[in-house]
């Protein structure tokens, strides 16, 4: 979880929102990533799902099997249906989201026994830093002018 938070502060140093993402294979990690969108101007730019790629891009192909994803903040239906699809084995989140978290939060894509892929889940690990990185970000865009 250390790493991805490293990941969330490089987005907050890029004016993104300060959101981080790993992926773990045999205790290496094999993908990172952090917010891009406002950078890129691509609203699938997410942490998650530029770690998703590039774990996919190293390991070799699409099927994440035998990975943990570390998230700095729960993931919205888009990650969460990407965890599933990429079948991702577990996922570590730090703070809850309860505006779009899909990960328990307001569904629960991830676990849904529906789908032919479900994950571990663990909530809360270093929530209290990645929620801190969060209202730091937000109350400094508070603080500036209008332009």
């Amino acid at each position: 979880m250390l790493e991805a938070l490293a990941e969330a502060r490089r987005a907050g140093e890029l004016g993104e929102v300060p959101i981080g993402a790993v992926v773990v294979r045999e205790g290496e990690v094999v993908g990172r990533g952090h917010n891009r969108r406002e950078i890129d101007g691509d609203p699938l730019a997410h942490a998650e799902i530029l770690a998703i790629r590039e774990a996919a891009r190293r390991v070799g192909g699409w099927r994440l099997s035998g990975c943990t994803m570390y998230a700095t903040l729960e993931p919205c239906p888009m990650c969460a249906g990407a965890l599933v699809n990429s079948r991702i084995e577990r996922l570590v989140y730090a703070a809850p989201d309860p505006k779009a978290g899909y990960c328990g939060s307001l569904g629960n894509i991830v676990q849904d026994p529906r789908l032919n892929h479900r994950l571990e889940v663990t909530a809360g690990v270093l929530e209290g830093e990645s929620a801190a990185l969060l209202r730091g970000f937000f109350a400094s865009l508070r603080q500036k002018p209008w332009r």
